[in-house]
């Protein structure tokens, strides 16, 4: 698949690929890149089981390197790709840095910010959910199905 045919899912693809290697790892597999024009300037999974960190999401890792990389603190001309809908945290962190969009793959039916009542993120932010919400999905059940 070339970027041009689909961009939203080629760089979702890419955020499926840290996911694995966070499952890899022994992380709940969610997986993050983030995107500046046509070109990805940080990428993370989950973290949280090796640093002991509850705070180490994929996201929030992602927002951290992306801030780096281009030495500011706002996103606004970025989109983060992550493969699951981000926590109330991770919602929140995306509201500070005012990042253009989001687009994610699976619901999190459990622990999704749209369990919220009230605004969250950037009253600007574009949201765009189900981008390969099936496989997104599946790597995760894969995941906890054989922790169980």
């Amino acid at each position: 698949m070339s970027i041009f045919d689909n961009p939203d899912e080629y760089y979702m693809r890419e955020a499926l690929r840290e996911a694995r290697a966070a499952a890899a790892e022994g992380e709940v597999p969610i997986g993050a890149v983030i995107v500046s024009g046509d070109r990805v300037i940080a990428r993370a999974h989950n973290q949280t089981e090796m640093l002991h960190d509850v705070t180490a999401h994929a996201e929030m890792l992602a927002f951290t390197a992306a801030s780096e990389g281009i030495g500011a603190k706002y996103l606004t001309d970025c989109t983060l790709y992550v493969t699951v809908e981000p926590c109330p945290m991770c919602a929140g962190a995306a509201g500070w840095t005012q990042v253009g969009r989001i687009v994610y793959g699976a619901r999190d039916p459990k622990r999704g910010y749209s369990l919220l009542t009230g605004p969250v993120l950037h009253p600007k932010t574009e949201v765009i959910g189900g981008v390969l919400a099936d496989e997104c999905e599946q790597l995760m059940k894969e995941f906890f199905k054989q922790k169980r």
